[in-house]
């Protein structure tokens, strides 16, 4: 619940244009805050602004944009209660075929910008005793098969937060990590585009190798897309690591994120391996018959 002394403090949303971030931002302002949406495009600004709402022109991966965001919230007399670093892209392909252009923009976004826009408001939020909300994946927990640039960036990210909620709790600023599942957003679609596009480049040998492998993982990025929690239903998840009084230092969301963390907690890796295996199998072409 938002507390009397809360109402009308900042708060930082990255990654405000759609989807989750959107969503946040939007209940954020309906409890009474007043939200710095970061968007990428003046199109997104005039979707998201609202009387609470501020769009923010912000690529977390431009240093002039971290810098403008923190002199935004520096020149304003209310305090930064939280940082919400959300931005986020999904890149798909298997360890062999990702260029390493792809690998590193995949990290950019993933993880150094979030460090970026951290060290720039954390002044900010060690003097406003607020919180750091880093919006990880259940790819923090488990790689899957063609993740391994996406979820390297969030296991990179969910080691960075313990480290950093080690460093800072003995200062007054909380350090929380949410762990998503299939969100009903257009990420997953936008990821099943980037797959297909670095499908059509892989060489004859790789396409005889890890073809149906990239078929049966768009379809289950469709799949858990389509079962998965609302945006809003995610960002009431969000809100409430951002407005507890103690909250946890990390929050799954949707029932697939809950279970596959207690299985990765559980089971040995090749027991994991296994039930991974045959749920792909599961969404595997079908083979036509002779």
């Amino acid at each position: 619940m938002t507390t009397s002394s809360e109402l009308g403090k900042l708060i930082v949303v990255t990654g405000a244009s759609t989807g989750m971030g959107a969503a946040t931002a939007r209940e954020l302002a309906r409890r009474g805050f007043h939200v710095l949406a970061g968007v990428r495009r003046e199109h997104d600004a005039g979707t998201i602004r609202s009387a609470r709402i501020e769009p923010v022109i912000l690529d977390i991966t431009r240093p002039e944009h971290v810098e403008a965001l923190t002199t935004r919230v520096t020149d304003d007399p209310r305090a930064l209660h939280a940082l919400i670093n959300n931005a986020g892209i999904q890149v798909n392909a298997p360890v062999e075929v990702l260029p390493l252009d792809q690998w590193r923009q995949a990290f950019e976004v993933n993880l150094f910008g979030h460090i970026a826009v951290t060290q720039a408001l954390l002044p900010a939020l060690l003097h406003s005793k607020g919180r750091v909300i880093n919006i990880s994946s259940i790819g923090g927990r488990i790689a899957m098969a063609t993740y391994g640039a996406y979820a390297g960036a969030k296991f990179a990210l969910e080691a960075v937060s313990d480290s950093l909620r080690r460093e800072i709790a003995p200062l007054g600023v909380q350090v929380i990590v949410i762990e998503p599942g299939g969100i009903r957003t257009q990420m997953a679609s936008r990821g099943i585009t980037t797959a297909n596009r670095l499908a059509a480049r892989m060489t004859p040998e790789q396409d005889t190798r890890y073809s149906t492998l990239i078929q049966a993982n768009n379809k289950l990025m469709a799949s858990g897309t389509a079962s998965g929690l609302t945006p809003d239903a995610a960002a009431q998840i969000i809100t409430k690591a951002a407005t507890a009084r103690r909250p946890h230092t990390r929050y799954t969301a949707g029932r697939d994120a809950t279970l596959a963390t207690r299985l990765a907690r559980l089971l040995p890796d090749r027991a994991l391996d296994n039930i991974l295996a045959a749920n792909l199998r599961r969404h595997q072409p079908q083979k036509p018959t002779p």
